[in-house]
């Protein structure tokens, strides 16, 4: 979507709305960590973010991988920074290209600060000398398929404090192409404001973007005021100094200094503000707290799809998605990266298992051996695996092997009986309740267009002792409402589903569209996600030392166990689905010791009261 659209549309609803800026780190850890707060942030709401440009070599080829990873695994609208510094025509033809491919709409033209060996800013192209050249070539090249933004100074920039002259360098970006402009950062409102009307005198009319720094020490924050010669109100250095070395204080006074401006702003007609965060989540969030403007239960962010949706090229229109990979979300993009349309030919009659490979980056288990084991503890039985998977419900623990985010306020209605079955020795990977006609404005379930009705079908998936597995597929086969697939990890699939096609486990109703059913299940995505999961068991497994009791525990699990997924087709029923379970339980948990001669387990672990 392009930037211009979306403050259009704020503008319309009367709603302020927010963007953050990030830059690619130096190390491949730092990469990550920003990765993971990248998503974190994705859940206070911006409306797109953008990435800085890094001129050449490996920064510049970082930023486009951060702008295609930012669209297609995250589903975060972005807006690629492109500068003339060390950039020709074939460079910057290459990152357009790459931008485009990665499914972005949205470019920030600039001319770029000088490399830091020199002192002063030379062009390496006679034809991007300024701004306005590298406009110019993306409207020409790409006509309106880039947004193009362009920067503005209300307090002049490091080699020109000549506001008049940069005011008509401004009106020439803008008469080139340039649909909306994104402000340098500053901390004095008033003059902010001055400068909007002579920007408005000057016949420029495209929506102007303010830049906001928070405040999350007293050194950076003078630092970063130096670097940009921008004002500082003598009042916000008489309320910060005093604390300047205390950085709570800090943080928190500037919170309410940054907010009072940002509500000045608002007063001006500006309708949003984009937030330079230095890739750090804590200012920027105590920020929009103090200003109330992060989603809360009355007021949820919206959601097409009951799933984050990818904004990679091509993906757009996809809206089907097993639910297999509900904890899963970027194995699920990487794997299906190469499908030409969604939803594939993957989901008619003549379907192949078109899944990508699972040795690709990013589909195994993240975090170091050190860093995994720190987390997810030592496991010496079943029953230290049942109370880890536990803690997960109680959310004391962040993540599972299985699932990258924490639990979410949809798994309320059930998590009680998920922990009972955990403690049980049953564990669940992976579960919906069932919903029956919520409004698609619910806070927890709702999704999809204003004024519609949602639906689920109780899902459960879990491993599956195998002493336990031939009394629970029995109950299953007794009950003519329920579905299951289930499969081992070297063995065969097993299902008593009419058909191997798609069975709808989602599906919402609007005004005047046909139904959606975005989330399915069916055999054969079932059979690529079996290989998944039990990857990620022995990865996770292999965390540990060979031999060590927790990771013969885990290997065994993952040889000898089913993973096994059930239905409840009558959504009208939320406790079914766990009664089916009752009686059934692993009782001892000395799962370590070898398998008997004949096969069969030398210690009685399951018990099936019938």
């Amino acid at each position: 979507m392009h930037i211009k659209d979306m403050l259009r549309e704020a503008e319309r609803d009367g709603q302020p709305s927010f963007s953050f800026e990030y830059f690619p780190p130096k190390t491949a850890q730092g990469v990550q960590n920003l990765y993971d707060r990248m998503e974190k942030m994705y859940h206070m709401g911006p409306k797109f973010i953008d990435i800085t440009w890094g001129a050449g070599g490996r920064i510049a080829e970082l930023t486009c991988d951060m702008v295609l990873q930012a669209q297609s695994i995250y589903g975060l609208e972005t807006c690629m920074h492109l500068t003339c510094t060390d950039m020709g025509l074939e460079k910057v033809n290459d990152a357009l290209h790459k931008a485009y491919k990665a499914g972005c709409t949205n470019i920030l033209a600039l001319r770029g600060d000088p490399p830091r060996d020199k002192e002063k800013w030379v062009a390496a192209d006679e034809d991007f000398q300024y701004a306005r050249d590298l406009v110019k070539h993306i409207r020409d090249t790409y006509h309106d398929n880039f947004d193009v933004g362009v920067a503005g100074y209300p307090e002049g920039c490091d080699d020109n404090k000549d506001e008049e002259q940069l005011l008509d360098h401004l009106k020439e970006k803008v008469d080139m192409g340039a649909t909306f402009i994104v402000t340098q950062m500053f901390y004095d409102a008033d003059n902010f404001v001055r400068w909007v009307g002579k920007v408005r005198e000057r016949g420029i009319t495209v929506p102007i973007i303010p830049g906001i720094m928070p405040i999350a020490t007293y050194a950076s924050f003078l630092r970063r005021a130096k670097h940009m010669n921008c004002r500082v109100p003598d009042e916000w250095m008489a309320a910060l100094d005093p604390v300047k070395n205390d950085d709570v204080a800090v943080r928190e006074i500037g919170k309410h200094l940054v907010a009072d401006l940002c509500r000045k702003i608002l007063s001006a007609g500006i309708h949003h503000l984009h937030f330079y965060t230095m890739n750090l989540a804590q200012a920027t969030r105590m920020v929009l707290e103090e200003l109330d403007w992060l989603p809360t239960s009355e007021r949820p962010l919206k959601q097409r799809l009951p799933w984050k949706q990818s904004l990679g090229f091509g993906r757009r229109a996809e809206d089907v998605r097993p639910i297999f990979w509900k904890g899963r979300n970027k194995s699920y993009v990487l794997r299906t990266k190469e499908w030409d349309e969604f939803p594939n030919g993957r989901w008619g009659d003549s379907r192949s298992p078109a899944f990508g490979e699972l040795d690709a980056y990013g589909i195994g288990l993240t975090g170091t051996n050190e860093q995994n084991r720190k987390k997810w503890g030592e496991p010496q039985s079943v029953q230290d695996v049942a109370d880890l998977f536990v803690r997960y419900l109680k959310r004391e623990v962040d993540s599972l092997p299985w699932s990258e985010s924490p639990l979410t306020a949809e798994a309320s209605p059930i998590r009680d009986d998920l922990i009972d079955l955990n403690k049980r020795g049953l564990i669940t990977i992976n579960s919906q309740p069932a919903v029956s006609g919520v409004k698609s404005s619910d806070p927890v379930h709702g999704w999809g267009p204003p004024n519609g009705y949602v639906y689920q079908k109780s899902y459960l998936e879990l491993l599956v002792h195998p002493d336990l597995y031939p009394e629970l597929i029995a109950r299953i086969e007794d009950h003519p409402d329920m579905t299951y697939y289930a499969v081992t990890k070297d063995g065969t699939l097993k299902y008593n589903s009419p058909t191997d096609g798609p069975n709808a486990v989602t599906w919402g109703v609007f005004p005047g569209k046909e139904i959606v059913q975005p989330t399915i299940v069916e055999g054969i995505s079932f059979m690529a996600w079996k290989d998944e999961a039990f990857r990620l068991g022995v990865d996770w497994a292999h965390c540990y030392d060979p031999e060590s009791p927790s990771r013969v525990l885990i290997e065994r699990i993952m040889n000898e166990w089913y993973l096994v997924n059930i239905v409840n087709n009558d959504f009208h029923q939320q406790r079914e689905i766990f009664e089916i379970f009752q009686g059934l339980s692993v009782k001892e948990y000395d799962d370590i010791k070898p398998v008997s001669q004949n096969g069969e387990s030398a210690n009685g672990v399951a018990t099936a009261s019938t």
